[in-house]
Parts: structure tokens; C-alpha cells; sequence
């Protein structure tokens, strides 16, 4: 008596979602064909060993088969938590638009060995004519479930499974150290193998500018610079998607863990995100096959000791790397070599930087000498003779006038990617600081147009009106060690926070001997947008605080940009 109030309770709980009466109308004008239909869903245990960690690891098949002819009518995969209606959903599939040889039809019986889908399907088919059973066994699916599971079992891996720990903790050793940092795409690398079939692997680096971050190895010299040339050439998106396929180099990226997406942020900086939330890829591309999203054996073990090459010259070459100029490095290194590559203990490794193909390669992109191109620039700038630019900091920055603890400015001095010192001598409770954060990309601009200009000379507030509104400002302005004079921000008089703010900033500055200090910081998309943390901050510029008599401009007046004809 139990047992049957429970299933009464569920009949007529699934009862309520039933099919609208169009729907029905649509469906009983198919024709019902004497044939028993079978449907189940099911865990696919071997394609769960082989998904990859970040990703749902138990999503289940769908299958409505008709028993009498023996073919696949709707197949489908969903996650587990997908209730019933997904189900149903595959079954009107299966009706109305069946896997060919099958025509549109409605079976006359349908079996399952799901109780609770058997009570869901007779609420929602009720008007439909059809006959729900129960049965314990379904035979023809679970020949095709083992036959599925079969396959699984025999497909190829994204990584061999040998060797796929150690490359993603390469990869991972890779991501902290940063070379795109260090290195633009146009920096090439040279690491001589000699083995697995591999010459000599060329290196490009991705990531400098905040978009794609991960690693090129071009099996060929040729097949980069064809590809750079193809990119340079600014041709059709179908051109360029066979330029992209007639690469022939194995990659590394890193792309955003998908359970971590969100809304809101698909355009957000990597480098910004915990390293948690950051999952690498590898693969290959081949003029021939195309790209693959997977390694096989000898491949893994190229790419491997390639990248765990890397990972020791980037930490011993870091404070080569990080100077303005890309000189010639050539180091060697003796990699372990995993006990399945049926290989010595160790293999050798040279690597070398290329300075003179990175000239090259500048080349191709119009900058014929980068010494003469910055010096182009600067001459134009002469001849505009602003006295006052707003280009140099990001229109969209967050803006702060504050103060920094002298415990954080010394940690602040040893962490950061770029320091100017001036040799402060601590007085005061710390550093007053402008701080502006902006997008990792930005923040990098940024600073390289400040180190371009000799370095940050010193900040200044000077005040300017709107003589047509009639409103007044407290305008922030960074002069460069070139003279240059560049607006930060326009702060109202008359609001009382920056009033208060810029009260404490000229008395800190004070008690410093008028030192005072720019602070860069990435995260302006993040979760730290208006609040950096110490890991956000790229650049450090101690400097003087310079007064509005001794810039010497006056009261600066807003003009409007007249255009004639």
C-alpha cells in the first residue's frame, strides 16, 4: 500500500508538465508505426577518465532507440543535473526529427527502466497514444552503451597520460614566470633538441599585450616569419585563418577555467586572475592536419623538455631579459628526461636569443630602426608644442590620492616590474602617492611611455577653469624628465573629498621635503578595481612634488577645438 501511494505521488507530480495542445496537435499527425521504442540515459564511465579535470566529469548519454528496426532514432548529452524534461526533449527529437535512415513517426510503445521516467513521460504523453512501460533490461541499448564506452576507451588523450602531469606543471612553472613580461612577440628564441624528429625549435612568446598569453615553438624558421608576414599583411579573415592552419609549430596557451566564467568579465586580463582560475592547452598545427588540440608521445616529450628549458633560462636570465635592449644569451641545460622516453637520463639543450631576427621581424612590421622610430616621435611632439597633453594616462583609470605606509613602500620598491627611486628618506607616517590603475595592457603602456620620456620628473596640481561654465578645477599633472607635461585628472574645486585629499597630500609632502610617488597598478576590470593589492602594483616612481609656481603655467584655461573648412 506504501509503495503504491509513492508511485501515485509521482504520477501525478510529473502529471502537471504535460505538452501544450499544439504541440499535441503537431505530434498526433505523424504517423504511429507498430514499432517499440526503447530510450534510456547513462554514465559514460570511460569518457569520464578521460575528461579533463576542469571540466564536469559526469555528463550522461541520452538514447531513444526503435527496438524493432534496430537504429538510433536521438542521441543526446547533458549534465547530470538536467532533470526529466531532458529526457523528452530528445524523445519529440526522435519523433520528429530522427537520425537519418529513420522517418518522422510515433511509436505505438515505449519502454524504459527508469521508474521515475516511466511516471514523468505518461503525465507528458498522455494525449498522445502511446504505451509507457517498465522493464528491467534493454538489451540493444546497452550493446550500444559498450559499444560507446569502446570507443572511449581507445580514443586519443589530450595528453599522454605519462607525461601529462609533468608538462602541466611545466606549464604552470611557465605562467609564474611571466615571460611575456620580458619578451614580445617579435623576441624569438632558439632551442636546438635535435631529437624526436625536432631541429631546432623557434620561440615567440604571447602575452605582452594583455590578450592571448602562451607559447609558439615553430618547428621551422620559414613557417614564422611566413605567418608574421601573412599577420603584417592585414588580409582577409579567410586568408588569414589559412595562414593561421599553414603554421607548423607545437603550442602552449592558457585559457580561463570555464567554471570560473563569468557574465561580466570575458574580457578580462589573465594575468589579473588567481592562478587557480588559469588552465594551459596544448596542441599542435601542421599545414597538412590542421590543428589538433592533443599531443602525441613523441610531441609531448619535445614539448616537455623544450618548455622545462625555458623555464630554467627564464629564471636565470631574468635580469637580462627585463633590460631595454635584446642582446645575444646563449645557455645550456641538461634535462631530465622521463623513464617512458626510453632515452638517456638527461638530453642537452641549447638555447639562444635572436637579436638580429628580432630587428628582422621589426622590419617587416615598418620599424626599420626602434632608436630612430622613438626619435620620430619625439621630434612630431616638438613640433605640436602642447604645453599641456592628456594621452599619456588611460581616459577610463581609476584615480586615488592617498598615502602609503613606508612598510608597504618598501616591499612595494623590491616587488614591483619597475622602480625609479630617489632615495626617500622616511618622515611622516609614509609616501603620499598617486595611485592609477587601469587594465594590465594600459598599466604596461603606461609605464614604457614614461621610461620612453627619461622617467617621471615630478606632480603637480595647477589650477584651470572652464571660463564658458564658469567652473574651476584642481588639475593633476605629471611632468616627464623631457619636459613633457601630461594631465592625470581634473578634480572639481569645490568638492569637498578631493578638498580634505589634497589638504593631506600637500601636508605629507611637507613633512617628506616634497617627495612624493606614482603608483601603476593593473585590476581595473577585477575583483581589486578601486582597491589594488600588492600583486596589482607594476610600477613604483618616486618623484617631487613640484608647486604651480614652480611649473609655471598659470591658470589654464578650457579652449574649444574649432575646425574650419
Amino acid at each position: 500500500m506504501a509503495q503504491s501511494a509513492i508511485l501515485f505521488a509521482l504520477n501525478a507530480t510529473y502529471s502537471m508538465s504535460a505538452l501544450n495542445r499544439t504541440t499535441c496537435r503537431r505530434l498526433k499527425q505523424l504517423p504511429q508505426i507498430p514499432s517499440v521504442w526503447e530510450g534510456d540515459r547513462h554514465v559514460l564511465l570511460a569518457f569520464s577518465e578521460r575528461m579533463e579535470a576542469d571540466t564536469d566529469s559526469s555528463n550522461e548519454c541520452i538514447l531513444w532507440v526503435d527496438g524493432s528496426e534496430g537504429i538510433v532514432r536521438a542521441m543526446d548529452v547533458v549534465s547530470p543535473t538536467m532533470g526529466p524534461e531532458a529526457v523528452v526533449r530528445a524523445l519529440l527529437r526522435a519523433m520528429e526529427h530522427p537520425q537519418s535512415p529513420a522517418k518522422p513517426a510515433r511509436p505505438s510503445k515505449i519502454v524504459v527502466r527508469d521508474r521515475e521516467i516511466q511516471f514523468f513521460l505518461r503525465g507528458v504523453l498522455q494525449d498522445l497514444d502511446i504505451t509507457i512501460d517498465y522493464v528491467p533490461d534493454l538489451p540493444l541499448i546497452d550493446e550500444l552503451f559498450r559499444g560507446f564506452e569502446e570507443v572511449a576507451r581507445t580514443r586519443q588523450p589530450k595528453l599522454p597520460p605519462q607525461y601529462a602531469d609533468l608538462l602541466v606543471a611545466t606549464a604552470y612553472d611557465i605562467w609564474h614566470d611571466a615571460p611575456w613580461e620580458l619578451l614580445a612577440d617579435h623576441q624569438i628564441l632558439a632551442i636546438e633538441l635535435n631529437r624526436w624528429d625536432v631541429g631546432t625549435l623557434y620561440i615567440s612568446v604571447m602575452g605582452m599585450l594583455g590578450m592571448e598569453y602562451g607559447i609558439l615553438l615553430y618547428r621551422s624558421l620559414e613557417s614564422l616569419q611566413r605567418f608574421r608576414a601573412s599577420v603584417l599583411a592585414e588580409e582577409s579573415f579567410e586568408k588569414m585563418e589559412q595562414a593561421f592552419l599553414g603554421q607548423d609549430c607545437l603550442f602552449l596557451t592558457y585559457e580561463r577555467a570555464e567554471d570560473s566564467l563569468e557574465d561580466d568579465d570575458e574580457d578580462i586580463d589573465l594575468a589579473e586572475l588567481p592562478v587557480s582560475e588559469i588552465v594551459p592547452g596544448f596542441g599542435t598545427v601542421h599545414p597538412l592536419e590542421g590543428m589538433r588540440p592533443f599531443l602525441y608521445e613523441e610531441e609531448a616529450v619535445a614539448i616537455y623538455t623544450a618548455l622545462e628549458a625555458l623555464h630554467r633560462f627564464f629564471q636565470a636570465s631574468n635580469s637580462h631579459l627585463a633590460g631595454d635592449t635584446f642582446r645575444g644569451i646563449t645557455k645550456g641545460y641538461r634535462i631530465p628526461v622521463p623513464v617512458d622516453a626510453k632515452l638517456k637520463p638527461t638530453v642537452s639543450v641549447k638555447i639562444s636569443t635572436l637579436p638580429d631576427l628580432a630587428l628582422e621581424l621589426l622590419e617587416m612590421a615598418g620599424i626599420a630602426d626602434k632608436d630612430d622610430w622613438e626619435d620620430e616621435d619625439e621630434e612630431d611632439d616638438d613640433d605640436v608644442s602642447l604645453p599641456l597633453r592628456d594621452d599619456l594616462v588611460p581616459k577610463d583609470a581609476f584615480l586615488s590620492l592617498g598615502m602609503m605606509p613606508w612598510d608597504s613602500v618598501d616591499l612595494l620598491r623590491s616587488d614591483v616590474t619597475f622602480y625609479q627611486s630617489q632615495e626617500v628618506k622616511e618622515a611622516g607616517e609614509g609616501l603620499p602617492v598617486v595611485l592609477i590603475q587601469t587594465t594590465r595592457p594600459k598599466a604596461k603602456a603606461l609605464i614604457e611611455n614614461l621610461k620612453t620620456a627619461g622617467g617621471l620628473k615630478g606632480i603637480c596640481f595647477n589650477p584651470g577653469e572652464d571660463p564658458f561654465e564658469g567652473d574651476r578645477y584642481d588639475l593633476g599633472i605629471l611632468q616627464t624628465e623631457n619636459s613633457n607635461l601630461y594631465l592625470f585628472g581634473e578634480f572639481p574645486e569645490a568638492d569637498p573629498t578631493h578638498v580634505t585629499a589634497r589638504r593631506k597630500w600637500d601636508q605629507r609632502c611637507k613633512k617628506n621635503k616634497g617627495y612624493c610617488g606614482l603608483v601603476i597598478a593593473m585590476g581595473l576590470t577585477g575583483a581589486s578595481r578601486g582597491n589594488p593589492k600588492p600583486r596589482d602594483m607594476m610600477a613604483l616612481f618616486e618623484t617631487r612634488s613640484l608647486s604651480a609656481k614652480e611649473l609655471g603655467l598659470g591658470m589654464l584655461q578650457l579652449m574649444p577645438m574649432l575646425e574650419f573648412e
